[in-house]
């Protein structure tokens, strides 16, 4: 059973553990060469790790503890710049490139916070796909059924099993498309995805400046908000816990519940009814603007735009280097015209507006995060058409809070000893502490017995 955040901080308070405890405890895991340490880390600061842990254990000796994440050890996606080294984004095509300036902002204000930063993960290749799959660093196993070897959802791949196999206390992701809730709920965790205005994205390697968000994956729905909090600026402090008792959930069945696989469905329905035993009013809505977004779409959207845009002078540099599947996808934004993207601001801006029109009167839509358990990554490899089929149902419901530009976190809903299952609590821009106090009262009430 992993631990909390707040669990962890309550260990250090009494003196029951200490910051360099904890934090040689998963340099160890992650250096074991029996586990997927080698397949979820692209870079571990083992020296720098260890004197942070030991100048936090000062601190609290002297009763100068910054935080609630005083000593706590988390890892942070390959995308976030580290001053003095070369943000390399799951890739090997940015060997040799100009090493960053400075530490990503959200990562400066977990350090001043007191957190141990222990490496940076690996991630599907500059974030551009919902799988997990990396040809250049390996793709660490899903914890669920490591004797098949399944996906562990992307593109925060590391991010998820670095936590799942107590290698960090928490992690740190970008969500552009699902890359936070896609891999908690492949893995069993809990994401949050933010409203993307929430938190800076100075120092983050983009995907699309339009939809991309930081966010948080760990344990559970406090340890979420806690270091969302921080990363945001704010006190850190955990909502309280919403009542469920009146609050209306909405289920949107244009699109949301296709494609389920029995598991996943078994899982919804069990997550739905608690709810509902809880005092929660479950309603399924229509909501027509969901049967559009794959035409708004169709000829790559923001991330396609503005990934090409990004990545032109590194393509003709060191094209060859890049994974072609991640490739071809950002290619596909050289054909979009000034045009084209004028029209996508547009549609974007009336496909929110009917969407909050569909919403309104409601407290959070819920829904599955992924349609279909984590499947494996031999068939997904091997096979361009199942890696692509795989990849667009995976992202399909997450993308449409991205696209509204709002915020929503996904949970665990499965029965105990099941393959993992996410539930996805998702509101307009702006509520996210809302979300969070739902998902805490979600939390408590699919944890019954």
């Amino acid at each position: 059973m992993l631990r909390t955040l707040q669990e962890l901080a309550a260990d250090l308070g009494a003196g029951r553990t200490t910051s360099t405890a904890l934090t040689e405890a998963v340099l160890a895991r992650a250096s074991d060469p029996a586990g997927e340490g080698g397949r979820v880390f692209t870079a571990l600061y083992a020296d720098q790790a260890l004197a942070a842990a030991h100048a936090s254990d000062a601190l609290r000796r002297a009763g100068l503890a910054r935080s609630p994440l005083e000593g706590l050890p988390l890892s942070i996606k390959d995308l976030f710049d580290v001053g003095g080294q070369t943000t390399l984004a799951g890739s090997v095509a940015r060997r040799g490139e100009p090493p960053a300036s400075r530490t990503a902002e959200a990562v400066r204000r977990l350090q001043a916070a007191g957190a141990v930063i222990v490496g940076r993960t690996n991630m599907t290749e500059f974030a551009y796909s919902g799988l997990g799959i990396n040809p250049h660093y390996g793709t660490p196993r899903n914890p669920w059924d490591r004797a098949t070897g399944r996906i562990p959802g992307g593109s925060s791949s590391g991010a998820a099993v670095s936590v799942s196999d107590g290698m960090a206390a928490g992690a740190i992701g970008s969500d552009t498309g699902g890359s936070v809730r896609i891999p908690a709920a492949l893995c069993g965790l809990t994401g949050f995805k933010p409203t993307a205005r929430r938190i800076p994205m100075q120092g983050v390697l983009p995907l699309s400046r339009h939809l991309d968000s930081v966010g948080p994956i760990a344990p559970s729905v406090a340890c979420c908000a806690l270091l969302d909090a921080v990363m945001a600026g704010e006190p850190p402090e955990v909502p309280a816990p919403a009542s469920l008792r009146g609050l209306r959930l909405a289920v949107p069945v244009t699109l949301a519940l296709d494609g389920m696989d029995d598991t996943v469905a078994a899982a919804f329905e069990r997550a739905r009814d608690r709810l509902a035993r809880a005092g929660a009013l479950v309603q399924e809505i229509e909501v027509p603007a969901f049967a559009r977004l794959a035409e708004i779409n169709a000829k790559g959207g923001f991330t396609a735009a503005e990934a090409w845009a990004w990545h032109r002078p590194l393509l003709a540099r060191a094209g060859d280097a890049y994974d072609p599947r991640v490739r071809s996808r950002i290619e596909r934004g050289r054909e979009m015209t000034a045009a084209d993207f004028i029209d996508l601001l547009d549609a974007r801006r009336d496909w929110i507006a009917d969407v909050h029109a569909c919403i309104a009167g409601y407290d959070a839509l819920i829904m599955p995060t992924v349609p279909v358990v984590a499947p494996p990554i031999a068939e997904l490899q091997a096979d361009d058409a199942r890696y692509f089929a795989a990849n667009g149902l995976i992202l399909r419901n997450p993308t449409f809070i991205n696209f509204l530009d709002g915020c929503a976190l996904s949970l665990p809903c499965h029965a105990p000893g099941q393959a993992p299952v996410g539930l996805m609590i998702a509101a307009a821009g702006g509520q996210d502490r809302k979300v969070l106090a739902i998902g805490l009262a979600a939390e408590a009430a699919l944890a019954e017995r």
